[in-house]
């Protein structure tokens, strides 16, 4: 089978794209990888965990959840909270220029905030092809799942005794909430989303994160309802 001239262009096109969004992959995915083997998990854990659940944030969060023999409601609603913005992702994400069946279907199964943020960054005057699309998401996810071998066969390797590389989830958030900040400056919701963290930890230390989530998540439902209150808590910075 022949590849088109214009289909290897937008393919290199695709890649050329990805790559420097994509380095920001790497290290998580190596300490990704790390983490398996330190708590315990063969090597080859880390390609099924990347591959079934395939959500940076999440597959940190799942490694404990799955070492406590955690429920599977609780971890289907953490992972629902963690993820939920993809519902929104997916509302604008051009899979429709995708024109084979299962090319569109991984294309849902790929779409992640990398992804999108290099979809959108293109603009709305700068439409993208279908290959384009799928050679975005591919690189994406071999930039992380790769590293992520790398890290657990290296994990095998290195002592027991080194420590801190669990703080890459921290690490990883911290930079996603600042990032977010920048954009919004909006200092209400920090100070609210802070103020949520603390009361569930006091309330429910056990399942703190999962508690803060949903109820940041039905705060932000009734801000979207009540425009007012989403005024009177908006503080944004100048």
């Amino acid at each position: 089978m022949t590849v088109s001239r214009e289909t290897l262009e937008e393919i290199r096109g695709g890649i050329k794209e990805t790559w420097l969004v994509g380095l920001g992959l790497i290290p998580l995915g190596l300490a990704f990888g790390l983490l398996m083997t330190q708590a315990g998990y063969a090597w080859w854990w880390t390609p099924i965990f990347s591959l079934v659940i395939y959500a940076g944030s999440m597959e940190f969060l799942a490694i404990n959840m799955v070492a406590s023999g955690i429920g599977p409601l609780s971890a289907a609603i953490t992972g629902f909270m963690v993820n939920f913005r993809h519902i929104f992702y997916g509302l604008t994400y051009p899979r429709h220029r995708i024109r084979s069946w299962w090319g569109r279907r991984y294309s849902a199964y790929a779409l992640t905030d990398e992804t999108y943020a290099i979809v959108s960054a293109r603009g709305p005057n700068t439409p993208v092809t279908g290959t384009r699309l799928l050679t975005i998401q591919v690189v994406c996810q071999l930039l992380w799942v790769v590293p992520g071998i790398i890290g657990a066969l290296a994990g095998q390797i290195i002592p027991s005794s080194v420590q801190g590389m669990e703080f890459a989830l921290n690490a990883l958030f911290i930079v996603l909430a600042y990032e977010a900040f920048k954009s919004s400056r909006d200092l209400g919701a920090v100070v609210i989303a802070a103020g949520m963290g603390v009361l569930a930890l006091v309330l429910a230390p056990s399942s703190m994160l999962m508690v803060a989530l949903i109820a940041y998540f039905l705060l932000l439902l009734v801000r979207y309802w009540v425009p007012a209150l989403d005024t009177k808590l908006m503080w944004r910075l100048r």
